[in-house]
């Protein structure tokens, strides 16, 4: 039986317990320093977007939700603020707890949701663990984040601007009440920088700002041209409150920098950038005190206090003002919103830039290394031992449904009856999944493609369900980046489930490219492999590689097809070298004989086979005269198909070549090193090809093997996924340390588990688990 999100979590927090009673040193940290982390990384759930934003201080700006799912003033709001954002150079997060579930990135249909969910009630701090915790006990309630709400989550998900409304503030009469916002207090603890019309004129100002300035938080109003010994803090729909503001601020850049400096500074309170509203639609303040005077007044007259209070006075503000109120307060969200993105979009220069010059000409060191640590650090700052940048796709696959008396295969130019299906594949999605599934020591990352578009949904979606980790996934839209549909495959099938013929729309891969994102995301994981596949362009394969040399990652290349696996020896001019052994940029590949042949004719005519330091390895291998060693270590087929020496041909570039022959088997082709234990080893001595003899002093020999098939499957439900899932088995082996040659046949079984099962990657693949382990140990 699987265990509860809330059983796991008791278990977590009882191991931390145990941790911290073990030791003196821990027991004087307190249990969440010990447990939280891990704890709040399994509960909070931030899109794949928002995570790779916030790992590559990309500007951010967070959104609450409340102004959603109780606010009135429409149910598209959210997307026209997400637009918003995006326009203005930012991207969006929306924050809400959902079906019990804190979410950072929450989709527009999931606020939809809501706004119709009668029962979705208003999230301050005090609310956080009560929605969550009852949804680990299985009542799933929603919430729409409060300023307060807001404030937390995106703390934890390590966001810096949070672009609202109007902020909550101490209550006339507050000294004797004791009725002050949480929002002050979220203000005095919780370091994000909150964009807002300062307070609801409503409020007693003096009050709020002196509690503001108790709390430590930073109070700063926007000058909008004014000289700053005449500005205001803004009261709401009033640019004017008749309380001078604090500070003054002149530029969103200058709100970037204070942002940074409270952040090197180790300072962890708050800080308030408030945002006049526009004159336009501004309400002279003393109109305005007017009106606030009378709905106070008859708010105290029937009873409304505490948190009904402020509902009741806004709604009679409404009432008094009519449409006016409407549209300023439309207006001066927007208004907010653009410069929180602004904001954050200054911040992520500084932080790029690394160091800002001050008024006075000295360097201000922000230093390259800033960085708004999560409390509970996302799984986007973490390690990983793979790194799959590859194709994710949206998979149809079309069986024929034969007729009696038909012969199994569809027929041309007419609709033929099938039964189709839906999954999530793509080869990098596949190699990544198996790896994963494979095994929980190796940890996995998939960076990808995808487009704004619903087949992107509901990629993401089948990601996050699936445990694949997807922080570098990226989502591209039409309007910034043409042709950015997200890749779609349809396989035709006959009767007995065999491909007829397929249709792949994978333009995404081929047509855009980020070097200086793909080269952050190596940097940012430092993974011991990257598999790269050949889905990329030509250009885009070989800024993988070089990313992954630079780092000090091995590299293994998938081909995917005899179309694609020439990609890697495409033509030379305009992209990065290729070294050879024992400096090579790709240490392994894995194609099938089509895809090894089609490798081997696009190397030599391109000039790969003809180099000085290509012959120097070549030679060392001493192959005159290889034919009968070939027949004997594969067989009299093979050799005459030309395998054992397209594939020597190719080792000085891949000195690992695991040739994929379908039911035949696996045949390895690889260069042991001089200090290789296989040449000593009695076992191993049948399967050396040749010894080096000529003095290369990293040549010790070729090893091939020809490892037959684990198993004869008879009823193969489906092939899609099946070498990928060989070779993400293999390369989880080959991150816990495990040799190439003893992980053969486990990947194999894996591949067999996933020809037993219509999915693109068989779930049973996990069993594989300790085999792994126990072939790590073999050296």
């Amino acid at each position: 039986m699987k265990p509860s999100r809330l059983s796991l979590l008791l278990r977590q927090t009882a191991s931390a317990q145990l941790r911290l009673r073990s030791s003196p040193h821990l027991q004087r940290r307190s249990l969440s320093a010990a447990a939280g982390s891990h704890a709040v990384r399994n509960l909070l759930q931030v899109s794949s977007e928002v995570a790779d934003a916030v790992a590559n201080n990309k500007p951010v700006v967070a959104l609450e939700s409340t102004i959603y799912t109780h606010g009135a003033l429409g149910k598209d709001l959210a997307q026209e603020h997400e637009d918003l954002v995006r326009s203005s150079g930012g991207i969006p997060a929306i924050i809400a707890v959902v079906e019990g579930v804190p979410k950072v990135g929450v989709s527009t249909e999931e606020i939809m949701r809501m706004i119709e969910d009668e029962g979705t009630v208003k999230a301050s701090r005090r609310d956080i663990a009560y929605l969550v915790g009852m949804g680990l006990a299985g009542r799933k309630m929603n919430g729409g984040t409060t300023i307060a709400g807001t404030m937390l989550l995106a703390r934890l998900a390590g966001i810096r601007v949070f672009g609202t409304g109007g902020l909550g503030g101490v209550h006339r009469g507050g000294e004797n009440s004791l009725d002050v916002s949480a929002d002050l207090t979220e203000l005095g603890r919780t370091r994000v920088a909150v964009v807002s019309s300062g307070c609801k004129g409503f409020l007693d100002i003096p009050r709020t700002l002196e509690f503001l300035e108790t709390q430590g938080a930073y109070v700063g109003t926007y000058a909008d041209g004014r000289a700053a010994g005449k500005v205001d803090f803004p009261a709401f729909w009033a640019r004017d409150s008749g309380v001078k503001s604090p500070s003054v601020y002149h530029s969103e850049r200058e709100a970037a920098a204070i942002i940074l400096a409270q952040e090197q500074l180790g300072i962890e309170s708050g800080m308030l950038f408030a945002n006049p509203i526009a004159e336009e639609f501004a309400i002279p303040a003393k109109e305005m005190q007017g009106h606030i005077d009378q709905a106070v007044a008859e708010a105290d007259q029937k009873g409304f206090t505490g948190s009904a209070n402020t509902p009741y006075v806004l709604q009679r503000l409404k009432q008094l003002f009519g449409d006016r109120i409407v549209a300023a307060n439309k207006q001066l969200v927007r208004a907010n919103i653009v410069r929180a993105t602004n904001i954050a979009v200054e911040l992520s220069r500084l932080l790029k830039e690394g160091t800002s010059s001050s008024p006075s000409g000295h360097k201000v060191a922000f230093g390259s290394k800033t960085e708004n640590k999560p409390i509970a650090p996302s799984r986007a700052d973490s390690k990983a031992d793979i790194l799959v940048a590859g194709s994710v796709a949206v998979d149809l696959s079309c069986d024929y449904a034969n007729p009696q008396g038909g012969d199994g295969q569809p027929h041309v130019h007419t609709s033929n009856p099938a039964s189709i299906s839906q999954s999530i594949g793509g080869v990098g999605h596949n190699v990544a999944l198996a790896a994963h599934r494979a095994s929980r020591q190796a940890q996995v990352k998939f960076s990808s493609m995808v487009g704004d578009d619903v087949a992107g949904a509901t990629v993401l979606t089948a990601l996050e369900a699936s445990g694949l980790d997807s922080t570098y996934v990226k989502k591209l839209n039409q309007a910034e980046h043409p042709g950015s549909r997200t890749a779609q495959y349809v396989a035709i099938n006959d009767s007995s489930k065999n491909l007829v013929m397929a249709m792949a729309d994978m333009g995404i891969f081929t047509q855009h490219l980020f070097p200086e994102e793909w080269k952050s995301a190596i940097k940012a994981t430092d993974p011991k492999w990257l598999v790269v596949d050949g889905n990329w362009s030509p250009k885009g394969i070989r800024t993988w590689i070089q990313a992954a040399n630079e780092n000090g990652s091995r590299v293994a290349f998938e081909p995917v097809s005899v179309a694609k696996s020439k990609s890697l020896f495409g033509p030379q001019r305009g992209v990065p070298s290729l070294g050879v052994f024992p400096n090579q940029s790709v240490d392994l590949a894995s194609p099938n004989i089509y895809e090894l042949s089609a490798m081997y004719s696009a190397a030599k005519e391109n000039g790969y086979l003809d180099s000085m330091d290509w012959f120097e390895v070549i030679d060392s291998f001493g192959m005159r005269g290889a034919r009968d060693r070939f027949v004997r270590l594969t067989s009299a087929e093979l050799t005459d198909a030309g395998v054992p020496v397209q594939s020597i041909q190719l080792l000085p570039y891949i000195p690992t070549i695991i040739t994929k022959l379908g039911s035949k088997g696996v045949l390895l082709t690889t260069i042991l090193g001089k200090d290789d234990p296989r040449l000593r080893d009695r076992e191993s001595e049948e399967f050396i090809l040749t010894r080096s003899y000529d003095g290369n002093p990293a040549v010790g020999g070729i090893y091939m093997r020809l490892f037959p098939p684990v198993e004869h499957v008879e009823n193969i439900v489906s092939v899609n996924g099946v070498g990928d899932t060989f070779l993400g088995v293999l390369v989880s082996g080959l991150a816990q340390g495990g040799r190439v040659d003893k992980l053969v046949d486990v990947a194999q079984r894996g591949a067999v588990y996933t020809l037993k099962c219509a999915e693109s990657v068989s779930k049973e693949v996990s069993k594989l688990e300790s085999d792994l382990e126990k072939v790590a140990l073999l050296k």
